[in-house]
């Protein structure tokens, strides 16, 4: 700590500030993850697994994110630590653990930047056709950073109102298909004639129910926003078991719900579900669902509600960079100067330095047929599921600790329900979600391997950063009974 900048000579300290309040929390509870994934992708989960299949995937992958999160929140209600997954894989499993899981994290959502900088300049030529991508871009680029850059607060009100934007267009969506499938808005009520046609409803079988748990994953990424803020709430013993307890009813409402309604409606044989993109909006599920409602403009509507989750998602991953760096440097695993923070409570250093990796990031993206940013983007694809599994076995042995140096686990704040059943099933479930992301490259007379790379190669990148740590530092698993349950405030102004 006494390599980074001095606060007398910059006016920069090391200190963060409580300034998120419950409202800030519930709304990135459940707006980090409502965006491009639920919007777009949703009809090519349908499309490649019949409505049965697809439903099935996401209600399996809501089960899992919902013990996530519990897990999370035990552990954050009790340590309400910035930058939480190092942190507590740090303490509670392997100090190289936690190193490799900080920076995939931060290297996931850096990549994140630069993929949601593209797709809003894509969004906005459904406007301006001949407009500059360029442009665009630099301008979405400056408003995550400009958030970010105002205050903690500045990035929890432009969350806030940014999911509220989103949850009122899921809950028009659902209340418009409702009344589409019993008949209400339609000549006759739909009911469950697609969950009939052809092979549904489980088109392709189990195996395309396994295909389908990778894109259904990417949907929910984003929840785990709530463990990051921790840090910086008001009243983390409060805010976040209310946050956590909110998230199953969220799940099954925005997603599950959704997803079900979409596969009752829209036929899994119609060819404009594969096709979601940010190019055709028009293709989109939510529009085709509205045109079928008479509702007009529907495609311009959903436009700009998609534009506005490109920008939250960018500006989440803008927090959740500068967070994670500022987390590694004040445990020495980054450089300290990223350590230092401005007399707003923003790590100024570690922002700036996420905003231009982003950008690089995405100008990769405009030469050389953008081969460097694929393979970015697909080392990053996976690292979100990585950081899942870092959650479960951190929280396991967290519980086993607490026990194990003679503590009653009814003097946690929060308790996760069904422990161990929870960290255990999320971690088997994500496990088979990153092995199997592309299992058909191993189907077949022989074995793809250049698809296998390019499917699996964010793997190896964070074993390898776990096991190079390992080796420099020599670090050990930490012993239950050694394992640092000390909140260290000095880091925080409340």
């Amino acid at each position: 700590m006494s390599n980074a900048p001095s606060p007398s000579s910059h006016n920069y300290s090391n200190h963060l500030n409580r300034a998120l309040k419950a409202r800030h929390l519930n709304m990135i509870a459940i707006g980090g993850c409502i965006g491009t994934g639920i919007f777009l992708a949703s009809g090519a989960t349908i499309n490649s697994a019949g409505p049965g299949g697809a439903l099935v995937a996401y209600i399996a992958i809501s089960v899992m994110v919902y013990f996530l999160m519990t897990s999370l929140g035990e552990m954050a209600t009790f340590l309400p630590i910035t930058g939480s997954f190092n942190t507590y894989a740090s303490r509670f499993v392997d100090p190289a653990f936690g190193f490799a899981l900080g920076w995939n994290y931060w290297y996931n959502w850096a990549v994140t930047i630069a993929v949601e900088v593209t797709a809003g300049s894509l969004l906005m030529k459904f406007w301006f056709p001949h407009s500059s991508s360029l442009l665009w871009s630099v301008l979405f680029l400056l408003i995550m950073f400009g958030l970010n850059y105002l205050s903690v607060k500045g990035y929890g009100e432009g969350e806030y109102w940014f999911s509220i934007i989103k949850v009122v267009c899921v809950i028009v969506f659902i209340i418009v298909g409702a009344a589409l499938i019993f008949g209400i808005l339609s000549e006759r009520p739909i009911g469950f004639k697609n969950f009939t046609i052809g092979d549904a409803p489980f088109h392709g079988g189990f195996l395309s129910i396994i295909s389908v748990f990778m894109i259904a994953g990417f949907s929910f990424q984003g929840t785990e926003l709530v463990g990051i803020a921790a840090g910086e709430s008001e009243n983390p013993s409060k805010t976040i078991p209310k946050a956590t307890r909110q998230v199953f009813w969220r799940l099954l409402i925005f997603f599950v719900l959704t997803i079900l309604i979409i596969g009752l409606i829209i036929p899994y044989t119609d060819g404009r579900l594969i096709k979601s993109n940010f190019q055709d909006v028009g293709v989109s599920p939510f529009v085709i669902v509205f045109e079928k409602a008479g509702l007009a403009f529907a495609a311009s509507i959903m436009n700009a509600v998609i534009l506005t989750s490109v920008i939250s998602a960018g500006n989440s991953g803008m927090y959740a960079c500068t967070r994670t760096l500022w987390s590694l440097a004040k445990e020495g695993k980054a450089p300290k100067f990223l350590m230092a923070v401005n007399k707003r409570g923003i790590p100024i250093y570690a922002l700036i330095v996420t905003a231009l990796v982003g950008m690089l990031a995405f100008l990769s993206s405009l030469f050389g047929e953008g081969t460097v940013y694929i393979w970015l983007l697909n080392a990053s694809s996976m690292a979100g599921f990585i950081s899942w599994v870092g959650i479960a076995v951190s929280h396991y042995r967290f519980r086993k600790a607490f026990v194990a140096q003679g503590n009653d686990i009814n003097a946690l704040p929060y308790k996760a329900k069904l422990f161990p059943f929870g960290p255990i099933f999320a971690f088997i479930l994500c496990i088979i979600v990153i092995l199997g992301q592309n299992y058909n490259a191993f189907l077949g007379g022989s074995i793809d391997w250049h698809a296998i790379i390019v499917s699996y190669i964010g793997l190896p990148f964070f074993l390898l950063l776990w096991n190079v740590y390992k080796l420099v530092k020599r670090t050990k698993i930490v012993p239950l009974k050694a394992c640092d349950f000390s909140m260290e405030d000095e880091q925080l102004n409340k």
